[in-house]
């Protein structure tokens, strides 16, 4: 593995360089943050009648605070992650997760529609500072060897997040009111912010505090396949994902969204313990099965999902495939970059979310044009060129092992 600043293990302030544990505590203080992170996001698709009604604007309007956030973050994410490269990282993780503190507490408070987009875009921002910076740190902090399971412990926040985070925070908000679930937040984001100062160890930014340059980063062999799979992979998961309350209504389980999304949360769970386990040694097998599960599933929703049975079976096939995405996608971009992973990164993290905003509105075009049923066959036709660039990219990009 190349000397990276993000791809070997350097001895923080306060730690023992004979030979340090697994971090574990620390580790899951990242998880937090990713869980924070994600369920900031996707906290309003929950809450959006009660919100709407407080802040006098129409269902259609308050769901705009979710695109905004993600416009936020692909706006500042190149930017924020060349501008802060010569940063220490705890204190940029620290400003990162404080940025989530005040944006949902503003949130809270607010009964002005202006304010509340304003701090929702804050949020994005404070999230495209987190995403650009939690895997490197993940990997920063373990031996070559152990990468990937660090990376997957930290990246467990993202499902944890979508399974029990969203219905908890919509059970909240319907029980004690939408504000008490983003005051929750903030609560959380305070424990955590004592959690970070105490567990998690420091490190230095860029040699020098030279800035990562994005360009001759799309030069270096490897970065643009795991792009383009990031972007259109991450397209195709949105489409179906983001409606997926309306297509099963389409079938008649509209009742069941719940038990089929713990399906897939629970199955997506079980893919990042398997991804964490395996990475290091199986980098490119894993994210070729990953895309072949994605759309498998797709092809049995799309042919043969009007059996209740079979739409489960095909949400643990999603959930099987998608959950270690984020892993597999974050070390090959790591890995990918080189001297240079800290821009990869911060092009993974836009093209993500320039994926969900994607995937919203395509899934919106689709649903008037062709009706829900289409989700799963576009889906279907996505996860070919994926497939197909990840099986090209064997040399670089998605090499069998990762670097060591």
């Amino acid at each position: 593995m190349s000397t990276t600043p993000e791809s070997t293990v350097e001895t923080a302030a306060g730690e023992d360089p004979a030979g340090p544990r697994f971090p574990l505590f620390a580790l899951l203080a990242l998880a937090t943050a990713v869980f924070i992170t994600s369920l900031t996001e996707t906290l309003p698709a929950g809450l959006l009648p009660a919100m709407s009604g407080s802040l006098g604007v129409s269902e259609s309007a308050t769901g705009q605070t979710v695109t905004i956030y993600a416009l936020g973050t692909v706006l500042t994410a190149i930017p924020l992650s060349g501008a802060t490269a010569g940063w220490r990282r705890k204190p940029l993780l620290l400003t990162a997760m404080a940025g989530f503190a005040v944006a949902n507490t503003v949130t809270a408070v607010s009964s002005e529609y202006f304010l509340t987009m304003v701090a929702r875009f804050v949020a994005g921002v404070a999230a495209g500072l987190a995403w650009a910076l939690l895997a490197g740190y993940a990997r920063r902090m373990v031996p070559a060897h152990l990468q990937g399971r660090a990376i997957a412990i930290a990246m467990a926040g993202i499902p944890v997040a979508l399974c029990l985070g969203v219905p908890a925070g919509t059970f909240l908000g319907q029980a004690a009111g939408w504000r008490t679930a983003f005051l929750a937040m903030t609560g959380l984001t305070a424990v955590l912010l004592v959690w970070i100062a105490a567990a998690v160890p420091d490190f230095p930014g860029h040699r020098s505090g030279e800035r990562p340059k994005l360009l001759p980063t799309l030069r270096v062999p490897g970065v643009l396949p795991v792009l383009f799979v990031t972007l259109v992979f991450v397209l195709a998961h949105t489409i179906l994902y983001a409606y997926i309350a309306t297509f099963l209504a389409g079938l008649g389980m509209g009742g069941s969204t719940d038990l089929v999304l713990l399906a897939f949360g629970i199955a997506s769970i079980a893919s990042i313990w398997l991804v964490g386990a395996q990475i290091h040694r199986r980098l490119r097998l894993l994210t070729i099965v990953s895309s072949l599960l994605v759309a498998a599933a797709a092809l049995l929703l799309a042919t043969i999902a009007h059996d209740p049975v079979l739409i489960y079976a095909s949400a643990v096939l999603w959930g099987l495939g998608w959950g270690g995405v984020p892993t597999l996608l974050q070390t090959a971009a790591g890995e990918a970059g080189g001297e240079s992973a800290d821009a990869a990164q911060a092009m993974l993290v836009t093209l993500w979310n320039v994926a969900m905003a994607a995937g919203g509105v395509v899934g919106g075009v689709l649903l008037g044009l062709a009706g829900s049923g289409s989700f799963p066959w576009t889906v279907l036709l996505l996860m070919l060129p994926v497939i197909v660039v990840v099986v090209a990219a064997r040399r670089h990009g998605f090499p069998a092992e990762t670097q060591g």
